[in-house]
């Protein structure tokens, strides 16, 4: 079953699930408007900026500008994408660009293990969006489309090679420089803790970075946490206590999950940001402190402003700068490295052998680059968890569950999607299968399959079969 495709500006659907992001992921003042989601192109017809990444195998990993291209990828394909694998035909598939709809297509060639894009079997031209994912038999690529902007090259906080991962950095750049309060957006496990981080080391503050959970602040002692208090001011203040802004005084202050905060507390901490100044509880002389507030949140704050549980003054001086931090399902041409990094991290930690490539098969590949990820990085520190597990590369069918959204339609390779297909077939019925259909392609088509599925029961059953 294919992945789902973008259905409208500004909006990524994942499975079902619809994924505001902004295609530019720009840090910007709050005046400016947002891009849209598929790339604008110019007046003459080519993409701004288009580009295909090879993701798997790792050997293979290489990035080729496309704008205005026609390439041919396959085994022997000079001047084109050639990569040394058996299952690629010669010449196994065109990407061409068509002046007219003003975009990039792919064709199959008529290669014997086939073309797949977004996970389903590639029959005839279709049109390349951003974000798609093209397998090659066991090559996987992802077709990326967005604005040119300069390079801003990995960190160790901010990693990938993806255009949205490049575009981050380049936002956090930009924002790092001033001293205004930054608010920044995004799905659980994107990362938004390294951004604000990164913020910080960016800005060359002097003083230190400290962060914490507003939903893990005491309720009762909240305001004395922020803003320190004085000895006696209350029972148990034996001692006096600066409180973080204080402490962070000269550096920088993260505030994760600034939606939980506490209305009572919010007009206060507006006057912090404005005045630049902290009262600790129990005193009537204001303190002046130099800290840049970082906040972040998952919440749609702005639905929180219009539903009264948070201040729209407040609101407007958090996000004097916003940054939007992609879901990893934007970052597809980033995944399979992420994963890599995340899987030695985890073997590090143990002390076992570093692996190279993950133990998945290509299908399996494909099928992870589609899912939803619900998580982002918490997913894939789960996935890495499994796959420690096991010692053969995994089958798209082997991956868990949890992966794909049991609520969704389009189940790429899902193991719930499993088992509303076709059984295997048996020998006899194979073959009058293909003889009635008279290809593989067609026949991979009637059982719900890969065509690289059909040719594995052809070499079971020991059939010597061509296509009509």
């Amino acid at each position: 079953m294919p992945f789902a495709k973008p259905v409208a500006m500004g909006v990524y659907e994942r499975f079902g699930a619809d994924v505001p992001w902004d295609s530019g992921y720009a840090s910007r003042p709050m005046s400016d408007v947002a891009t849209q989601s598929r790339p604008r192109r110019t007046i003459a017809g080519t993409p701004r900026e288009a580009r295909l990444t090879v993701v798997f195998p790792l050997k293979f990993r290489q990035s080729v500008a496309l704008a205005g291209k026609t390439i041919d990828v396959g085994r022997s394909q000079p001047g084109g994408l050639s990569f040394d694998v058996p299952s690629l035909s010669r010449h196994h598939a065109t990407l061409s660009w068509d002046a007219k709809s003003r975009s990039h297509w792919v064709k199959d060639a008529g290669s014997r293990h086939g073309t797949s894009l977004d996970g389903a079997p590639l029959d005839e031209a279709a049109e390349l969006l951003h974000n798609a994912v093209l397998r090659f038999a066991e090559v996987i690529c992802v077709y990326e489309l967005g604005e040119p902007v300069e390079a801003a090259p990995p960190t160790e906080a901010l990693p990938g090679s993806s255009m949205v991962a490049n575009a981050l950095r380049v936002a956090v750049n930009r924002t790092a420089a001033d001293p205004a309060p930054a608010l920044i957006l995004g799905d659980t496990g994107t990362g938004k803790e390294s951004v604000a981080s990164e913020l910080h080391r960016l800005s060359k503050r002097r003083g230190p970075f400290l962060a914490i959970n507003c939903a893990a602040l005491s309720a009762q002692l909240i305001e004395s946490q922020l803003f320190g208090h004085v000895k006696g001011a209350f029972t148990g203040a034996d001692a006096a206590s600066p409180g973080l802004f204080r402490s962070a005084n000269g550096g920088t202050l993260f505030l994760d999950e600034i939606g939980e905060l506490p209305e009572a507390l919010q007009p206060k901490l507006l006057r912090a940001l404005q005045q630049k100044e902290v009262l600790p509880v129990g005193s009537t002389a204001p303190v002046k402190v130099d800290v840049r507030v970082v906040a972040a949140t998952n919440r749609d704050l702005a639905a929180e402003v219009e539903a009264g549980r948070f201040r729209r003054d407040l609101h407007a001086r958090l996000g004097l700068w916003e940054i939007s931090v992609p879901p990893l399902a934007a970052r597809r041409a980033d995944l399979v490295d992420w994963l890599v990094l995340l899987q030695n991290k985890w073997a590090k930690e143990r002390a076992v052998e570093l692996r190279g490539e993950p133990l998945l098969e290509p299908e399996a590949v494909e099928a992870l680059l589609g899912s939803p990820l619900r998580g982002n990085l918490r997913a894939l520190e789960k996935l890495v968890l499994h796959l420690g597990t096991v010692k053969t590369p995994q089958s798209a069918e082997q991956l868990p569950a949890w992966l794909f959204d049991p609520d969704s339609a389009p189940k790429a390779s899902a193991p719930v999607a499993q088992a509303q297909r076709r059984p295997a077939p048996a020998k006899d019925e194979l073959l009058a299968t293909l003889e009635r259909l008279g290809s593989v392609r067609a026949t991979a088509k009637h059982y719900e399959r890969d065509r690289r599925q059909i040719y594995r029961w052809l070499e079971q059953y020991a059939i010597d079969w061509k296509d009509r």
